[in-house]
């Protein structure tokens, strides 16, 4: 794994040595996605997708049947076919009031680390960052933080280590970005001064931590904090105007946000900061807001759909990345090597990315037909981090009964 970010060199220099050629490509490249939206859409995507524009009866019993055995109180739920969006829907409730819809913004949890990735892609094209730039050391992005190391196998640490979850870094003893609260500038005193579990690059082991370190580095890279950058450089190229960075508290909700829920013999936790001895773990059981870029992101199925659409490299839908960016992120190496962003990207073209966090499960898949499934619960699931893969059974049981049934327009357009 050590040489991988190799692989890219030669072309990247092609591509970007020259100080921002790729922003003249990116130009000729792509197109606006902004362009391809109807004008009345523009700000109101969220708000002008609703139920009843997606009713497929027997597919949507089926989805109640999944979150009743599941016990799941809402679901937001699309479906693309080669960048159209042909069915949205909410089920359940966001909150005991409101109906789930497609446009209710959700935590994504982990599916963050997709938008994150893309960030880094962005700034790679604009010449500020490269896959094999340090981190850390006197040409790193976060060289400000290279009086905290101990360990000189942090000098090793390339932006791609980071991506592919090769950063040296462990949870072994427990995951140090949800670790009860302290300042990011403790946190990162505390963990850079720790020796590496290995040396980077020669595995991998997922990190959270490496995603935060990546959210820095959009900063550090970009002059801009993290959220700006991303709403500025990310998604509203893509015309996404509503993912948020996520509260902690019940207090911190979101315009437009469900409410979270645990299952009913969950237990209560004392909160992350100390604030409060017993609370729902969704509700300040864990810094959400302070993961950034690992888990952070609010967003809506439709936006989400959306974002993927943009980044596929697959059209109609002018791609906010270059060919070449989507090409390094879903470059498939071998069943152990994780993507960039992505869980896994098989070279049939089904990509996946999933995301578990108390109150949230999340999935994306990409097939090699076309179709891109989403799916966000404003529920836990006790099985976690695996729930992923019921849901993708779910997927595969609606995909093999329904496809040729599903609406042939576009509701990205109409």
């Amino acid at each position: 794994m050590k040489n991988r970010g190799l692989a890219y060199l030669v072309v990247t220099v092609v591509l970007l040595g020259a100080g921002g050629l790729a922003l003249g490509l990116r130009g000729q490249g792509t197109s606006s996605a902004e362009e391809e939206v109807p004008i009345a859409w523009r700000d109101s995507l969220n708000r002008v997708i609703v139920n009843d524009l997606s009713s497929l009866p027997a597919m949507d019993q089926a989805v109640d049947s999944f979150m009743n055995f599941w016990s799941l109180k809402g679901v937001s739920f699309a479906i693309m076919r080669n960048d159209s969006l042909l069915y949205a829907r909410g089920y359940g409730k966001a909150d005991s009031a409101t109906p789930m819809t497609p446009g209710t913004t959700l935590r994504l949890a982990s599916v963050s680390k997709l938008l994150t990735a893309v960030g880094i892609m962005r700034l790679q094209e604009e010449g500020k960052l490269f896959l094999d730039t340090p981190v850390f050391g006197p040409y790193g992005i976060l060289k400000k933080y290279d009086s905290y190391i101990r360990d000189d196998n942090y000098y090793l640490i390339t932006v791609e280590h980071l991506l592919r979850h090769q950063g040296g870094f462990t949870s072994r003893g427990g995951d140090p970005v949800f670790s009860p609260y302290t300042s990011l500038d403790a946190l990162l005193r505390k963990q850079l001064g720790r020796s590496l579990s290995y040396e980077p690059g020669s595995t991998q082991e997922y990190s959270n931590l490496g995603f935060l370190l990546l959210s820095l580095i959009i900063e550090e890279a970009s002059g801009m904090p993290y959220e700006a950058y991303m709403q500025q450089e990310v998604f509203a190229p893509a015309m996404c105007r509503d993912f948020r960075l996520a509260g902690n508290y019940l207090s911190d909700r979101h315009q437009g946000e469900t409410r979270y829920y645990m299952q009913p013999d969950a237990e209560k936790t004392a909160s992350f900061d100390g604030r409060f001895a017993s609370v729902e773990k969704c509700y300040g059981g864990n810094n959400v807001s302070g993961s950034l870029g690992a888990g952070g992101w609010t967003g809506s199925a439709l936006e989400l759909a959306r974002m993927v659409a943009c980044i596929d490299g697959k059209g109609p839908l002018g791609d906010i990345l270059l060919p070449f960016s989507v090409a390094q992120m879903t470059n498939y190496f071998d069943p152990e090597t994780f993507s960039l962003g992505w869980n896994d990207t098989k070279p049939t073209g089904e990509w996946t990315r999933s995301g578990s966090f108390s109150g949230t499960q999340a999935l994306v898949k990409t097939y090699p037909d076309g179709e891109c499934w989403i799916f966000i619960s404003n529920t836990s699931s006790w099985r976690g981090s695996r729930f992923a893969r019921d849901i993708s059974g779910l997927f595969l049981n609606l995909r093999s009964r329904f496809s040729s049934q599903l609406p042939q327009r576009d509701l990205f357009r109409e």
